[in-house]
């Protein structure tokens, strides 16, 4: 059977979204809240919210839909994005791979097998790395460069969430500063404070599911982006984007898909629309419980897989 791509995810009504969102509700007590980062650890943990966007222009909304939260790692697909369309896929990949990691996120042990060549952009090592190429002398002038270049090309209304930025900063951190350590020294980067402080201020870049899923929209739909660079970052996001549940999701959902330890969840449904969830309450690899069920909801009952 060959399935119109245009249709699955326009088979979407209001009232099966909200039967959805009610039985992932209670997947919001299975998970915990990411306690290293005081700020994130005072957020209610029940909070869940989606917001989806087609290529045609449907909008559908359920639950907390005005929550504001931080993008975190959710952001590291649009530095990609920011810097093919800036500098072109050659120049990006002389400084991070395009390989999936069986280790965390924050694995430094990785980086060293590697020798100091970031395995993917989605992983700490390759998100600091590429958050030192980015236009501006310091942390907070690269964030806006890319806060304006987000905003402007996708509609959203990011802005940087000084409250987490500070909770942030109040850390040590000592397995990002050992990462930017070792790509200095592996020439992969300029000014290790400099770039800790850059990987910092884009990851507090807060916004709405409503706000991430039109970003999303800039990787699933014809639009200013060249698509060559929508093809990479959703390939990437797809092999790499859940960190060392990337392989197991592909299988069982098939959509590019980004997570980030605050709860945030962005999935991309190639030529037809974005999936953006928040749901603060995380499992052990870093990624929404309740998001992670609502999305695997969405992708089979709609057949929204991208191998068919």
């Amino acid at each position: 059977m060959i399935h119109d791509p245009l249709v699955r995810l326009d088979a979407l009504t209001q009232a099966k979204l909200s039967t959805w969102v009610d039985q992932a509700k209670p997947r919001t007590q299975w998970g915990r809240l990411p306690d290293y980062i005081p700020r994130l650890a005072q957020i209610d943990a029940s909070i869940l919210a989606v917001n989806i966007q087609t290529t045609t222009g449907q909008e559908f909304l359920a639950g907390a839909g005005e929550q504001r939260f931080a993008l975190m790692s959710v952001i590291k697909p649009f530095v990609l994005l920011f810097l093919l369309e800036r500098s072109g896929a050659e120049e990006v990949f002389k400084y991070v791979g395009t390989q999936p990691s069986d280790q965390p996120f924050h694995s430094l042990t990785q980086l060293s097998v590697d020798r100091g060549f970031p395995r993917n952009p989605m992983i700490n090592s390759g998100a600091i790395a590429l958050g030192a190429r980015l236009p501006g002398k310091d942390g907070a002038t690269r964030c806006e460069h890319l806060r304006q270049w987000l905003n402007q090309s996708a509609g959203s209304q990011l802005a940087l969430d000084r409250a987490i930025l500070e909770s942030v900063c109040s850390l040590s951190n000592e397995s990002n500063r050992a990462i930017a350590k070792m790509l200095s020294q592996a020439g992969k980067l300029e000014g290790v404070e400099v770039a800790l402080d850059t990987y910092n201020h884009i990851c507090c870049l807060s916004g709405t599911v409503a706000d991430l899923a039109r970003l999303g929209l800039l990787l699933a739909q014809r639009s200013i982006i060249a698509p060559s660079h929508q093809r990479m970052v959703n390939a990437l996001m797809l092999t790499c984007g859940l960190y060392e549940a990337s392989g197991q999701v592909a299988v069982r959902v098939g959509l590019p898909t980004k997570s980030g330890v605050s709860g945030a969840l962005l999935a991309i449904v190639p030529h037809q629309g974005s999936i953006a969830c928040y749901s603060p309450a995380i499992d052990p690899t870093g990624n929404s419980v309740a998001g992670m069920f609502l999305l695997e909801k969405l992708a089979t009952s709609l057949d929204l897989s991208i191998f068919g």
